[in-house]
């Protein structure tokens, strides 16, 4: 076909994109897309690439929080057949019996979009892994600051009191509403812009 550019790879394979033979009308990343035409113009960028990068760096940020989680819940749920776990008081457990489960649902989410990867792969609906997999990866985020809250609470309630554990899963939580969503919400206002690389 005249004037259609083919964007096969130079082994043929019609899934492997030639950035050298890309024609941008053709492979246009989504006419809704208000970035398109300023990923296209910085980075020579087609819509398939970009949700090739989105999804790496989504990878790359889940492979950092994953080994957290997993930390944290497996602390966890060993405190059960620690010595003095029986002494907790009735206020303490279910505290830890709700960050048990925070901790347990917030590893579920970040590991859900290999998952979802799987499942989807090879069906060329990457926007769609890559949007869902954003979601779950905030959810399973914020499910983890609830965990951490909570962790602190019993080890401070267990340790110094219960002053002690409702200031510190206080301070804890605060902290991390301000730097996980707060400060992120304001840097996004102030460097919101139509030329956004995101």
């Amino acid at each position: 076909m005249t004037g259609v550019a083919d964007d096969s790879g130079a082994d043929g394979d019609p899934d492997r994109i030639n950035p050298d033979r890309i024609n941008p009308d053709r492979i246009n990343p989504g006419r809704d897309d208000p970035d398109s035409d300023w990923n296209w113009s910085q980075r020579a960028e087609t819509g398939t690439q970009r949700l090739d990068r989105n999804f790496s760096a989504l990878l790359q940020e889940l492979r950092v929080v994953q080994t957290g989680v997993q930390i944290l819940t497996g602390f966890l749920l060993t405190i059960p057949f620690q010595d003095g776990f029986e002494d907790l008081g009735g206020t303490l457990r279910v505290i830890y019996l709700i960050t048990v489960s925070c901790a347990i649902a917030a590893a579920i989410l970040l590991a859900a979009p290999v998952a979802l990867h799987r499942a989807l792969f090879r069906q060329h609906r990457l926007d769609v892994v890559v949007t869902a997999a954003h979601r779950l990866a905030y959810l399973g985020l914020l499910l983890l600051g609830l965990a951490l809250s909570g962790a602190v609470t019993v080890v401070f309630g267990a340790t110094a009191g219960p002053v002690a554990a409702i200031v510190a899963g206080t301070v804890t939580l605060l902290a991390i509403l301000a730097v996980w969503l707060l400060l992120p919400a304001v840097l996004r206002v102030r460097l919101a812009s139509p030329a956004r690389d995101d």
